[in-house]
């Protein structure tokens, strides 16, 4: 039995850290510091945590009626990093969802919300 256990927590030991890398987590993105203004095209840089498959990835702008529209993106200079480049919005509340692959394969989605003002 305890020699059970012993193997159980190692199996644990070596897989887990595994696990927590198999997603890719936003770890930053710019529209904490630099909000749109109305009119204005613009870009947003989302960082993650590990490197991003970026022809596989989708990035969508999410309007008023819940409205998709698909945004370009490129890759930034950093690894995980993502520039989305954002068409000229009225003012208004809006949300970028994307749907990013990891490098190993692993799909994370997620929804961020902004207000886009003069």
């Amino acid at each position: 039995m305890k020699k059970s256990f012993q193997l159980t927590l190692l199996f644990l030991a070596l897989c887990l850290p595994h696990w927590a890398d198999a997603h890719a987590v936003i770890t930053d993105y710019s529209l904490k510091i630099a909000p749109i203004h109305a009119n204005n095209p613009a870009k947003v840089e989302l960082s993650f945590n590990s490197q991003i498959e970026l022809g596989l990835s989708q990035v969508f702008l999410v309007s008023k009626g819940d409205k998709h529209e698909l945004l370009q993106t490129a890759n930034g200079n950093k690894q995980g990093q993502i520039i989305i480049h954002i068409p000229p919005l009225e003012i208004g509340d809006y949300a970028l969802r994307f749907k990013v692959f990891a490098a190993d394969g692993h799909l994370t989605e997620d929804v961020i919300h902004f207000s886009v003002s003069n």
